[in-house]
This record gives C-alpha cells, structure tokens and sequence, in this order.
C-alpha cells in the first residue's frame, strides 16, 4: 500500500472512530479515495483492527488464571471486568488497571491483560461500559455508547475502583493504571481524580486534560505519542509543561513516522512493531518501579 493512500485512510478513519463516528459518511470518502467500493473495504481490512487477530497470549493459557469480576463504583454502581493473574509466584503483586479504547472492552484488551499478569502482576481491564449494560458485539455501536457516557461519572467510578483494587485480594496496595486513545485519556483524568491512590499511568495517545488540574495528580506518569498524530498531539505540551510545573515526574515519548493506535497489534497497517515494544517494555519498567 503506497504510504501516501495509507496516511489518507488512517486520517479518514481516525475522524470517523474519534470525531464523527459516520459510518455512510466514511465508507463514501474511502471509496472516493480507494477507487471504487470493493477496493474501499479492503483498505479498511488494513487499517481498522481485525478482532481475529491472533492473541499474544492465549485466553486458555494454563499459566493464567481469569476471571469476570465486579468491583464497587461510585453512587452505589458497580464496574465489571476481565481479571487476569498469573497462577504461580508472589502472594502479593502489584495492579495494573487497562483502561479500553473507545471500542470498549475487548479481545485484544484482555491480551493486553493477560500480558500483564504474566509479567508478574494482577491486571484488571474494566468495561467502563457496563452501566449501559456492557461492551456490545458491534464497534460502532461501542463507540456511539463511550460517547454518551457521562463523564464525570464515568471518572468516578473508575477512581473507586482504583480505591478497590489497592485492598483486593493478593494486592499489595499499589495500583497502576496503562490506557490506549479513550483509554489513555482516562490514564490522565483519574491521576487527576485519583491523587495518591494512584501509583503510576502510562498513557498511549490519549487526549489530555486542563493543564490547571496537574497539581492534582500525584502518580509517575509516562505519556507516549504516536509522530502522525495532530488530533491528540495538539493537547500535549501544555499538559507536559503543567505536570513539570507542578513538580509530577512525567516522562514524555514520542515515536516518529508512527500511526495513532501503533500499539494495537490487531490493525495491521498502523501497528509498528518496534515502537509497539518500545512502548511496552517503558511501560513495564515504569510498573517495576512503581508497584513494589
């Protein structure tokens, strides 16, 4: 695929998922771009993630222990999720939190996790969709859900679960968080929220936000930026410079010639490996570092 035709339909299907959300509206701009209808959907197998994708680790691992479990949110409301945790080593681990994109809760969120909990600590990847009873099948429907959901109350019931994940079973206090695009934002939004409950987030391309709320946070943050990325780049400077300003230790990353969502291995056209595992393993030092 000529780069050229690629960053046009990653830049079209980045206003669709995040701005638009007009699937008639996308699918006529990408055949006017492609050539024609047929070559329109199979540019679209190339960039949007492909759910069969093959997991890095196996949901039947025998290494693993999973599970669906409901944590207490805020107003009486509950949170439920994908809890991974490796089924042999330290009687105490640290958390991680994987916050879903906009897509919400799904199979390559539950990879991510499972990736975690074989690194050593308990992940939980909660639907922040459950209050509209959960994730459906359909992504557009997913998207058109995180959209209506009320933010502030969305933020809190996060924050409770942070609070419940510090007392849960097998924890040793210190929780972390890491998130992707909607998810990266929300990294952001609860250390805002969260304060000292929070040990440490590492956000991938996600929207900041106002820079007069980074006294607020007390957690390690990491933030990583993909290079073609001006929609979520624009928000990151002033973020940076408040969080440095108000004494956060913040590491920012950037990965040149990178597509928004490099991290996701299931879209074959905007995932880079080598950042992808760049990434990752800052991600996981910082979490060493954080969550002993």
């Amino acid at each position: 695929m000529p780069d050229d035709l690629k960053a046009r339909a990653i830049a079209l299907y980045d206003q669709f998922t995040h701005v638009h959300h007009n699937r008639r509206a996308f699918m006529r701009d990408l055949a006017a771009l492609a050539g024609g209808a047929v070559a329109a959907e199979a540019l679209l197998a190339a960039i949007a993630p492909n759910a069969l994708q093959a997991a890095q680790v196996a949901s039947d691992d025998p290494r693993l222990k999973t599970q669906i479990v409901a944590l207490p949110a805020a107003d009486g409301r509950s949170v439920q999720g994908y809890l991974a945790i490796a089924a042999k080593g330290a009687r105490r681990r640290g958390v991680v939190m994987v916050v879903h994109e906009n897509r919400g809760l799904n199979d390559h969120i539950r990879d991510v996790a499972r990736r975690l909990a074989l690194a050593g600590y308990i992940a939980f990847a909660p639907d922040f969709l459950t209050s509209a009873g959960g994730t459906p099948a359909n992504e557009d429907e997913a998207r058109s859900l995180i959209g209506k959901l009320d933010l502030a109350a969305t933020i809190a019931d996060g924050t409770a679960a942070i609070r419940a994940l510090k007392s849960y079973p097998g924890s040793n206090g210190h929780v972390s968080l890491v998130g992707f695009c909607w998810g990266g934002a929300m990294v952001n939004r609860l250390a805002v929220a969260a304060g000292p409950d929070l040990a440490a987030g590492s956000a991938f391309y996600g929207p900041t936000p106002d820079p007069a709320l980074a006294s607020q946070v007390r957690a390690r943050l990491q933030l990583h930026y993909a290079g073609n990325d001006p929609r979520v780049n624009g928000t990151a400077d002033s973020w940076v410079a408040a969080l440095k300003a108000a004494g956060v230790s913040v590491s920012r990353f950037d990965y040149p010639g990178t597509e928004h969502a490099f991290h996701n291995d299931t879209a074959v056209a905007r995932y880079n490996a080598a950042a992808a595992h760049l990434a990752w393993q800052r991600t996981l030092d910082l979490f060493a570092q954080s969550l002993r």
